[in-house]
């Protein structure tokens, strides 16, 4: 019988790609594998996946009362269920997944998508950060594994809690279609492509004013805390009724595959709200990367970095939107036509050497020694 691993979030797992990916590999491997997210009023059908699925209905859908209707929930579903080690993803449901691993007497798993205590939401609130850290501070030495999704965020973890901290990169999947040569100059009638939360600190407001002086056209694909007071503000700038700016919501991530291959240009775009921001190493960038993509970037150390040994973006200092739009107009058509294609041919040359069929052998290594008595299959 294969060991039996659960996993879970507060995410709609239709659209939690770095969840598929971990979820999908270990299954692959030979691991029976359930992940637990979150059902919201608007969820679609769950897309058919090689394991488990399961979300939880809440009443409540932010604030304190979530988190606590959820981590309620989310306890009492796990005392009916069995594994052989229960995995939290970030400290939003760490807690009843340590209770109910201390319960079965097996390993607890800490995988950190981000420095939870250090996102702007938690930063701008002294006291919830300092609820939020007191949890981190319980948990993260109890755990039997901990791994992050980038180095610097893994120096932090390992520096506050003297503990090693395991990376596994959050990276796409290279598939067939991001084989595909990279074009030869800008493309023409394309467009610029931002995709991810729409939440504080993303450098979407100042995008926004820039897109007046900018020479494209932008998608926006995903939702959050600031999706209302975004198209407002594109409303009050005429982004709307121009087709200047469309608001795509939330997509499926096959989808936003197909999509991102036709942009022209990706946006990777955080303010310093928070440590986590700041050393954060998000998907997109891989995403548009593998898509042959040149990307705008902000100009903080993971990808700095990682740009600096691949040269698939530009980088800028920060996301006022005068920077913006002289960095968005530089790889648009009419721009630097010599500096796109650069780019673009340096993702062609990157995409096989930063791709999840590299980055899930770390996965399979980690967890095999988390439970040696079984042998996963390897592909």
């Amino acid at each position: 019988m294969p060991p039996r691993l659960v996993f879970t979030v507060t995410t709609d797992l239709n659209y939690d790609q770095r969840m598929q990916r971990i979820c999908g590999s270990l299954a692959q491997a030979g691991y029976e594998v359930l992940l637990i997210g979150r059902e919201w009023p608007a969820s679609q059908p769950l897309t058919p996946q090689p394991y488990r699925q399961q979300r939880l209905r809440c009443w409540c859908n932010k604030g304190k009362l979530f988190y606590l209707e959820y981590n309620l929930r989310l306890l009492r579903f796990l005392l009916g269920q069995r594994a052989a080690a229960w995995c939290a993803i970030d400290l939003d449901t760490a807690l009843p997944v340590w209770l109910r691993a201390l319960l079965a007497g097996q390993p607890f798993v800490y995988d950190a998508h981000e420095l939870f205590t250090e996102v702007p939401e938690v930063v701008a609130r002294p006291q919830v950060q300092r609820i939020w850290r007191a949890i981190e501070d319980f948990i993260v030495p109890r755990a039997a594994l901990v791994y992050t999704v980038g180095p610097a965020l893994a120096r932090v973890f390992e520096q506050r809690h003297g503990r090693p901290v395991a990376v596994v990169r959050n990276i796409s999947r290279l598939s067939a279609e991001a084989l595909l040569p990279a074009p030869l100059a800008t493309p023409e009638g394309g467009f610029i492509l931002y995709q991810g939360a729409l939440n504080a600190g993303r450098g979407l407001e100042p995008l926004l004013e820039a897109m007046p002086q900018v020479r494209g056209r932008l998608v926006i694909c995903g939702e959050g805390d600031l999706s209302q007071e975004l198209r407002e503000q594109a409303a009050r700038l005429g982004l709307l009724q121009s087709g200047q700016v469309e608001f795509r919501g939330y997509v499926l991530p096959a989808e936003l595959r197909e999509l991102t291959r036709h942009a022209t240009v990706g946006l990777n775009l955080l303010e310093n709200l928070g440590l986590s921001y700041y050393y954060s190493l998000a998907n997109k960038f891989f995403d548009y990367l593998h898509a042959g993509v040149p990307q705008v970037v902000i100009d903080f150390p993971e990808y700095r970095a990682l740009n600096d040994q691949y040269d698939v973006a530009d980088l800028v200092p920060d996301v006022q939107p005068a920077t913006l739009a002289s960095a968005l107009n530089r790889l648009l058509p009419g721009g630097d036509s010599a500096r796109y294609h650069q780019l673009a041919e340096n993702c062609r040359q990157a995409r096989p050497l930063l791709s999840w069929q590299h980055e899930e052998q770390q996965l399979l290594r980690l967890y095999a020694a988390l439970l040696p008595s079984f042998i996963p299959s390897v592909s």
